[in-house]
């Protein structure tokens, strides 16, 4: 017995090896990507408390969408596959505008791999299609949702009604300068289009298998689009000489004018001078907000490269909207029209327009031969110290396009006019207090303070730019850019070594 172990039947251990060659491979957690795991996913807790995604679905969840849920056939008991919500579509649309998505594809995609999107879609699945037919099947619901909205804010106080501001900005179309063609060029290239559309009818009228006749019904369809452009693009041709005609018959200087040309892509769209001083193809987008406010009361996009005559179509179209004419309209130079003027004044809205300066370099808020009485009042306002004074508060509409360079609205990428402005509506929703996910006022606070490595970048220099000054403008503005960050750089750099404790110590 005493020669018995306690554990004798357990295996003897190997005795440790002392040579670090002769001990094995590491073992160690290697990734294996070839399986399959089960999660389970808490879709509430994706996002915090107060993220902007839950300000955006809130705003929605208040709506009055029933004309578009009666649009929905699939009801109770009838056949048919369920329709996606639609404020889920007009939810997922407000927060990607924000966060400086505007295509739909990668909408989508964000919606398959992005926490915020799938917990806006809460399991729903959506497609490209369907978001892009949203955008662009119902810019009428996003209207009247904005008129209803703005005068639940001006019930309650929040917006001022009475005192607007208006201005416009330029945003480049969907357009490539080599696209604007001459009449002869659009009649020649028309006559080529129907010919061959004439010659793919033929083939596919001629039976043939199905893939064949797949294949040349899409080359037909493409060559009637085509066609149906280059008619569009005749059409906006008799329309730029009309226009054109009028202007020379006023200024009758006797020089020739140019032949004009319209664009086989957009037809739609006109080359106008840009903020950088080039000449692109580009639509004017007008902006009406409260005074003093980043709330935008009205928007219109025209294709009018000067912004002279802009205001009364604008005051005309917040009439039909909201039922009612500001007091006071406050306008840069560009709008200075003394038949605005007096229209407005006969209106009863006050005008505050700086008068521009005259080729003889006299008073501009003396009476002139030909003035009305409405545009004598505003001279004699706009010298006032008090109409000064008012003029100020326009300055805070510059920071709704601020806002827009900051979310990409750089390019249309839609079109024709229509899609634009269904695009612009998407954004005018954003600049409200309870609709987007940002503050309505910049704010200097360190919290909220953009940061240097954030700031979007600057878009680049046309490679087509027709002005040369225009290049060098931006060449500048370029250097001067790049200037400012490395010297910003810096300075932050020796404030935070100045700050720091590590760095102090060390210079001790």
């Amino acid at each position: 017995m005493a020669e018995d172990k306690l554990f004798g039947e357990l295996p003897e251990q190997a005795k440790r090896q002392t040579d670090a060659g002769s001990a094995g491979a590491p073992r160690l957690r290697e990734p294996r990507r070839d399986q399959i795991e089960l999660r389970a996913v808490d879709i509430e807790s994706l996002i915090g408390e107060d993220h902007p995604a839950r300000v955006i679905w809130s705003y929605v969840e208040g709506l009055d969408l029933r004309e578009l849920e009666d649009r929905i056939k699939a009801r109770g008991d009838r056949p048919g596959h369920p329709a996606t919500s639609p404020r889920l579509l007009l939810a997922l649309w407000l927060y990607a505008t924000s966060d400086r998505v505007g295509s739909a594809r990668a909408l989508e995609r964000l919606c398959e791999s992005h926490d915020v999107y799938r917990w806006l879609c809460g399991g729903v699945s959506v497609n490209y299609h369907t978001l892009a037919d949203f955008r662009v099947g119902y810019a009428d619901l996003l209207d009247r949702l904005l008129a209803e909205h703005l005068a639940v804010l001006a019930e309650v106080g929040l917006v001022d009604l009475n005192k607007l501001a208006q201005d416009g900005v330029r945003i480049r179309a969907s357009a490539g300068a080599a696209s604007f063609r001459r009449e002869a060029t659009l009649d020649r290239h028309l006559a080529t289009a129907q010919s061959v559309v004439a010659e793919l009818k033929r083939e596919v009228e001629a039976r043939s298998d199905s893939s064949n006749q797949r294949i040349k019904a899409a080359k037909e369809r493409a060559a009637r689009e085509r066609t149906e452009r280059l008619k569009a693009a005749q059409a906006a041709l008799a329309e730029i000489k009309r226009q054109r005609q009028a202007r020379e018959e006023k200024r009758n200087n006797g020089k020739k004018p140019k032949e004009p040309r319209a664009s086989t892509t957009d037809p739609q769209a006109r080359v106008m001078k840009m903020a950088d001083g080039g000449f692109r193809p580009g639509y004017n987008v007008q902006v009406v907000s409260a005074a003093g406010q980043q709330i935008v009361v009205g928007f219109d996009v025209t294709n009018a490269g000067s912004d002279r005559g802009l205001m009364r179509p604008m005051l005309d179209r917040l009439r039909a909207q909201t039922g009612r004419l500001p007091g006071c309209h406050l306008v840069d130079g560009g709008f200075g029209s003394a038949e605005d003027i007096e229209w407005a004044h006969n209106q009863g809205i006050e005008v505050y327009c700086p008068p521009t300066q005259s080729k003889h370099r006299t008073d501009p808020s003396l009476p002139r031969r030909g003035d009305g009485p409405g545009v004598l009042a505003w001279r004699v306002r706009m010298a006032s110290e008090a109409g000064k004074a008012q003029y100020r508060l326009r300055s805070v509409c510059e920071c709704i396009h601020a806002r827009w360079r900051n979310w990409d609205l750089r390019q249309l990428t839609v079109r024709p006019r229509k899609s634009p402005c269904r695009r612009a509506l998407v954004r005018s929703h954003q600049q409200h207090p309870t609709g987007p996910p940002t503050q309505n006022r910049l704010s200097t606070t360190p919290s909220t303070r953009p940061q240097l490595r954030n700031n979007p970048p600057l878009p680049p220099a046309d490679r087509k730019m027709r002005n040369p000054k225009a290049s060098q403008a931006v060449r500048m503005r370029n250097w001067q850019h790049c200037h400012w960050k490395r010297s910003a750089t810096c300075s932050v750099s020796s404030s935070a070594k100045a700050d720091d404790p590590v760095f102090q110590s060390s210079s001790e």
